[in-house]
């Protein structure tokens, strides 16, 4: 039904998240990845969503020559914990103080995708409420040794060991965790 609401488009996912081009190809999509290196800094007065949605639509920019056929597809995704936004470790050191900042404790996954073409562009975001058990150190060392979560924001893989035995519980979209609210996406997609 997608791909044939969007056969007169060239799509375009602007990701190197592999779980995001899985979702592509799970949705059946005919797509390109096409890659342009942007520095992620987005003013510090920004909030959760304001983050992410500033960053997807700053990754949108760097594509300047569209043809009227592309559709491009951008997307941004941080963890919020207590007003603070946790995006992709430096090194093993920042994985496992992140991994200790969110043992015990909820926090929000929120991911931005920007939809744009060349006269149109819609911005699109989703919230998941994600509460994580007490883990122990031994159990962050083992994951981050294990899984090297350095391309994960707030350093975990919901999909990973760590989600398995750390989650109690989430309140939203599990997908959206894993990097992209799919089923918002498919919304937006099908008005278009």
């Amino acid at each position: 039904m997608l791909k044939e609401k969007l056969k007169n488009y060239h799509l375009i996912l602007a990701s190197k998240s592999p779980r995001r081009q899985q979702f592509f190809k799970d949705l059946n999509l005919d797509f390109t990845i096409q890659l342009k290196e942007v520095e992620e800094i987005y003013p510090k007065e920004l909030k959760g969503t304001e983050i992410t949605e500033f960053l997807a639509d700053l990754k949108s920019k760097a594509f300047t020559n569209l043809s009227d056929k592309d559709l491009l597809i951008t997307s941004d995704t941080i963890v919020w914990l207590e007003n603070e936004a946790l995006g992709k470790p430096k090194d093993e050191a920042d994985a496992f103080k992140m991994l200790q900042s969110l043992s015990g404790k909820k926090h929000e996954v929120i991911s931005s995708i920007s939809i744009k073409t060349n006269n149109f562009q819609k911005i699109i975001s989703d919230v998941t409420s994600v509460y994580f058990k007490e883990i122990s150190d031994e159990e962050i060392n083992y994951y981050i040794k294990n899984y090297k979560p350095f391309d994960k924001a707030g350093a975990y893989g919901i999909q990973e060991w760590i989600g398995f035995i750390a989650i109690d519980k989430i309140e939203g979209s599990y997908f959206n965790v894993v990097g992209l609210p799919v089923h918002k996406l498919y919304d937006a997609l099908m008005k278009l």
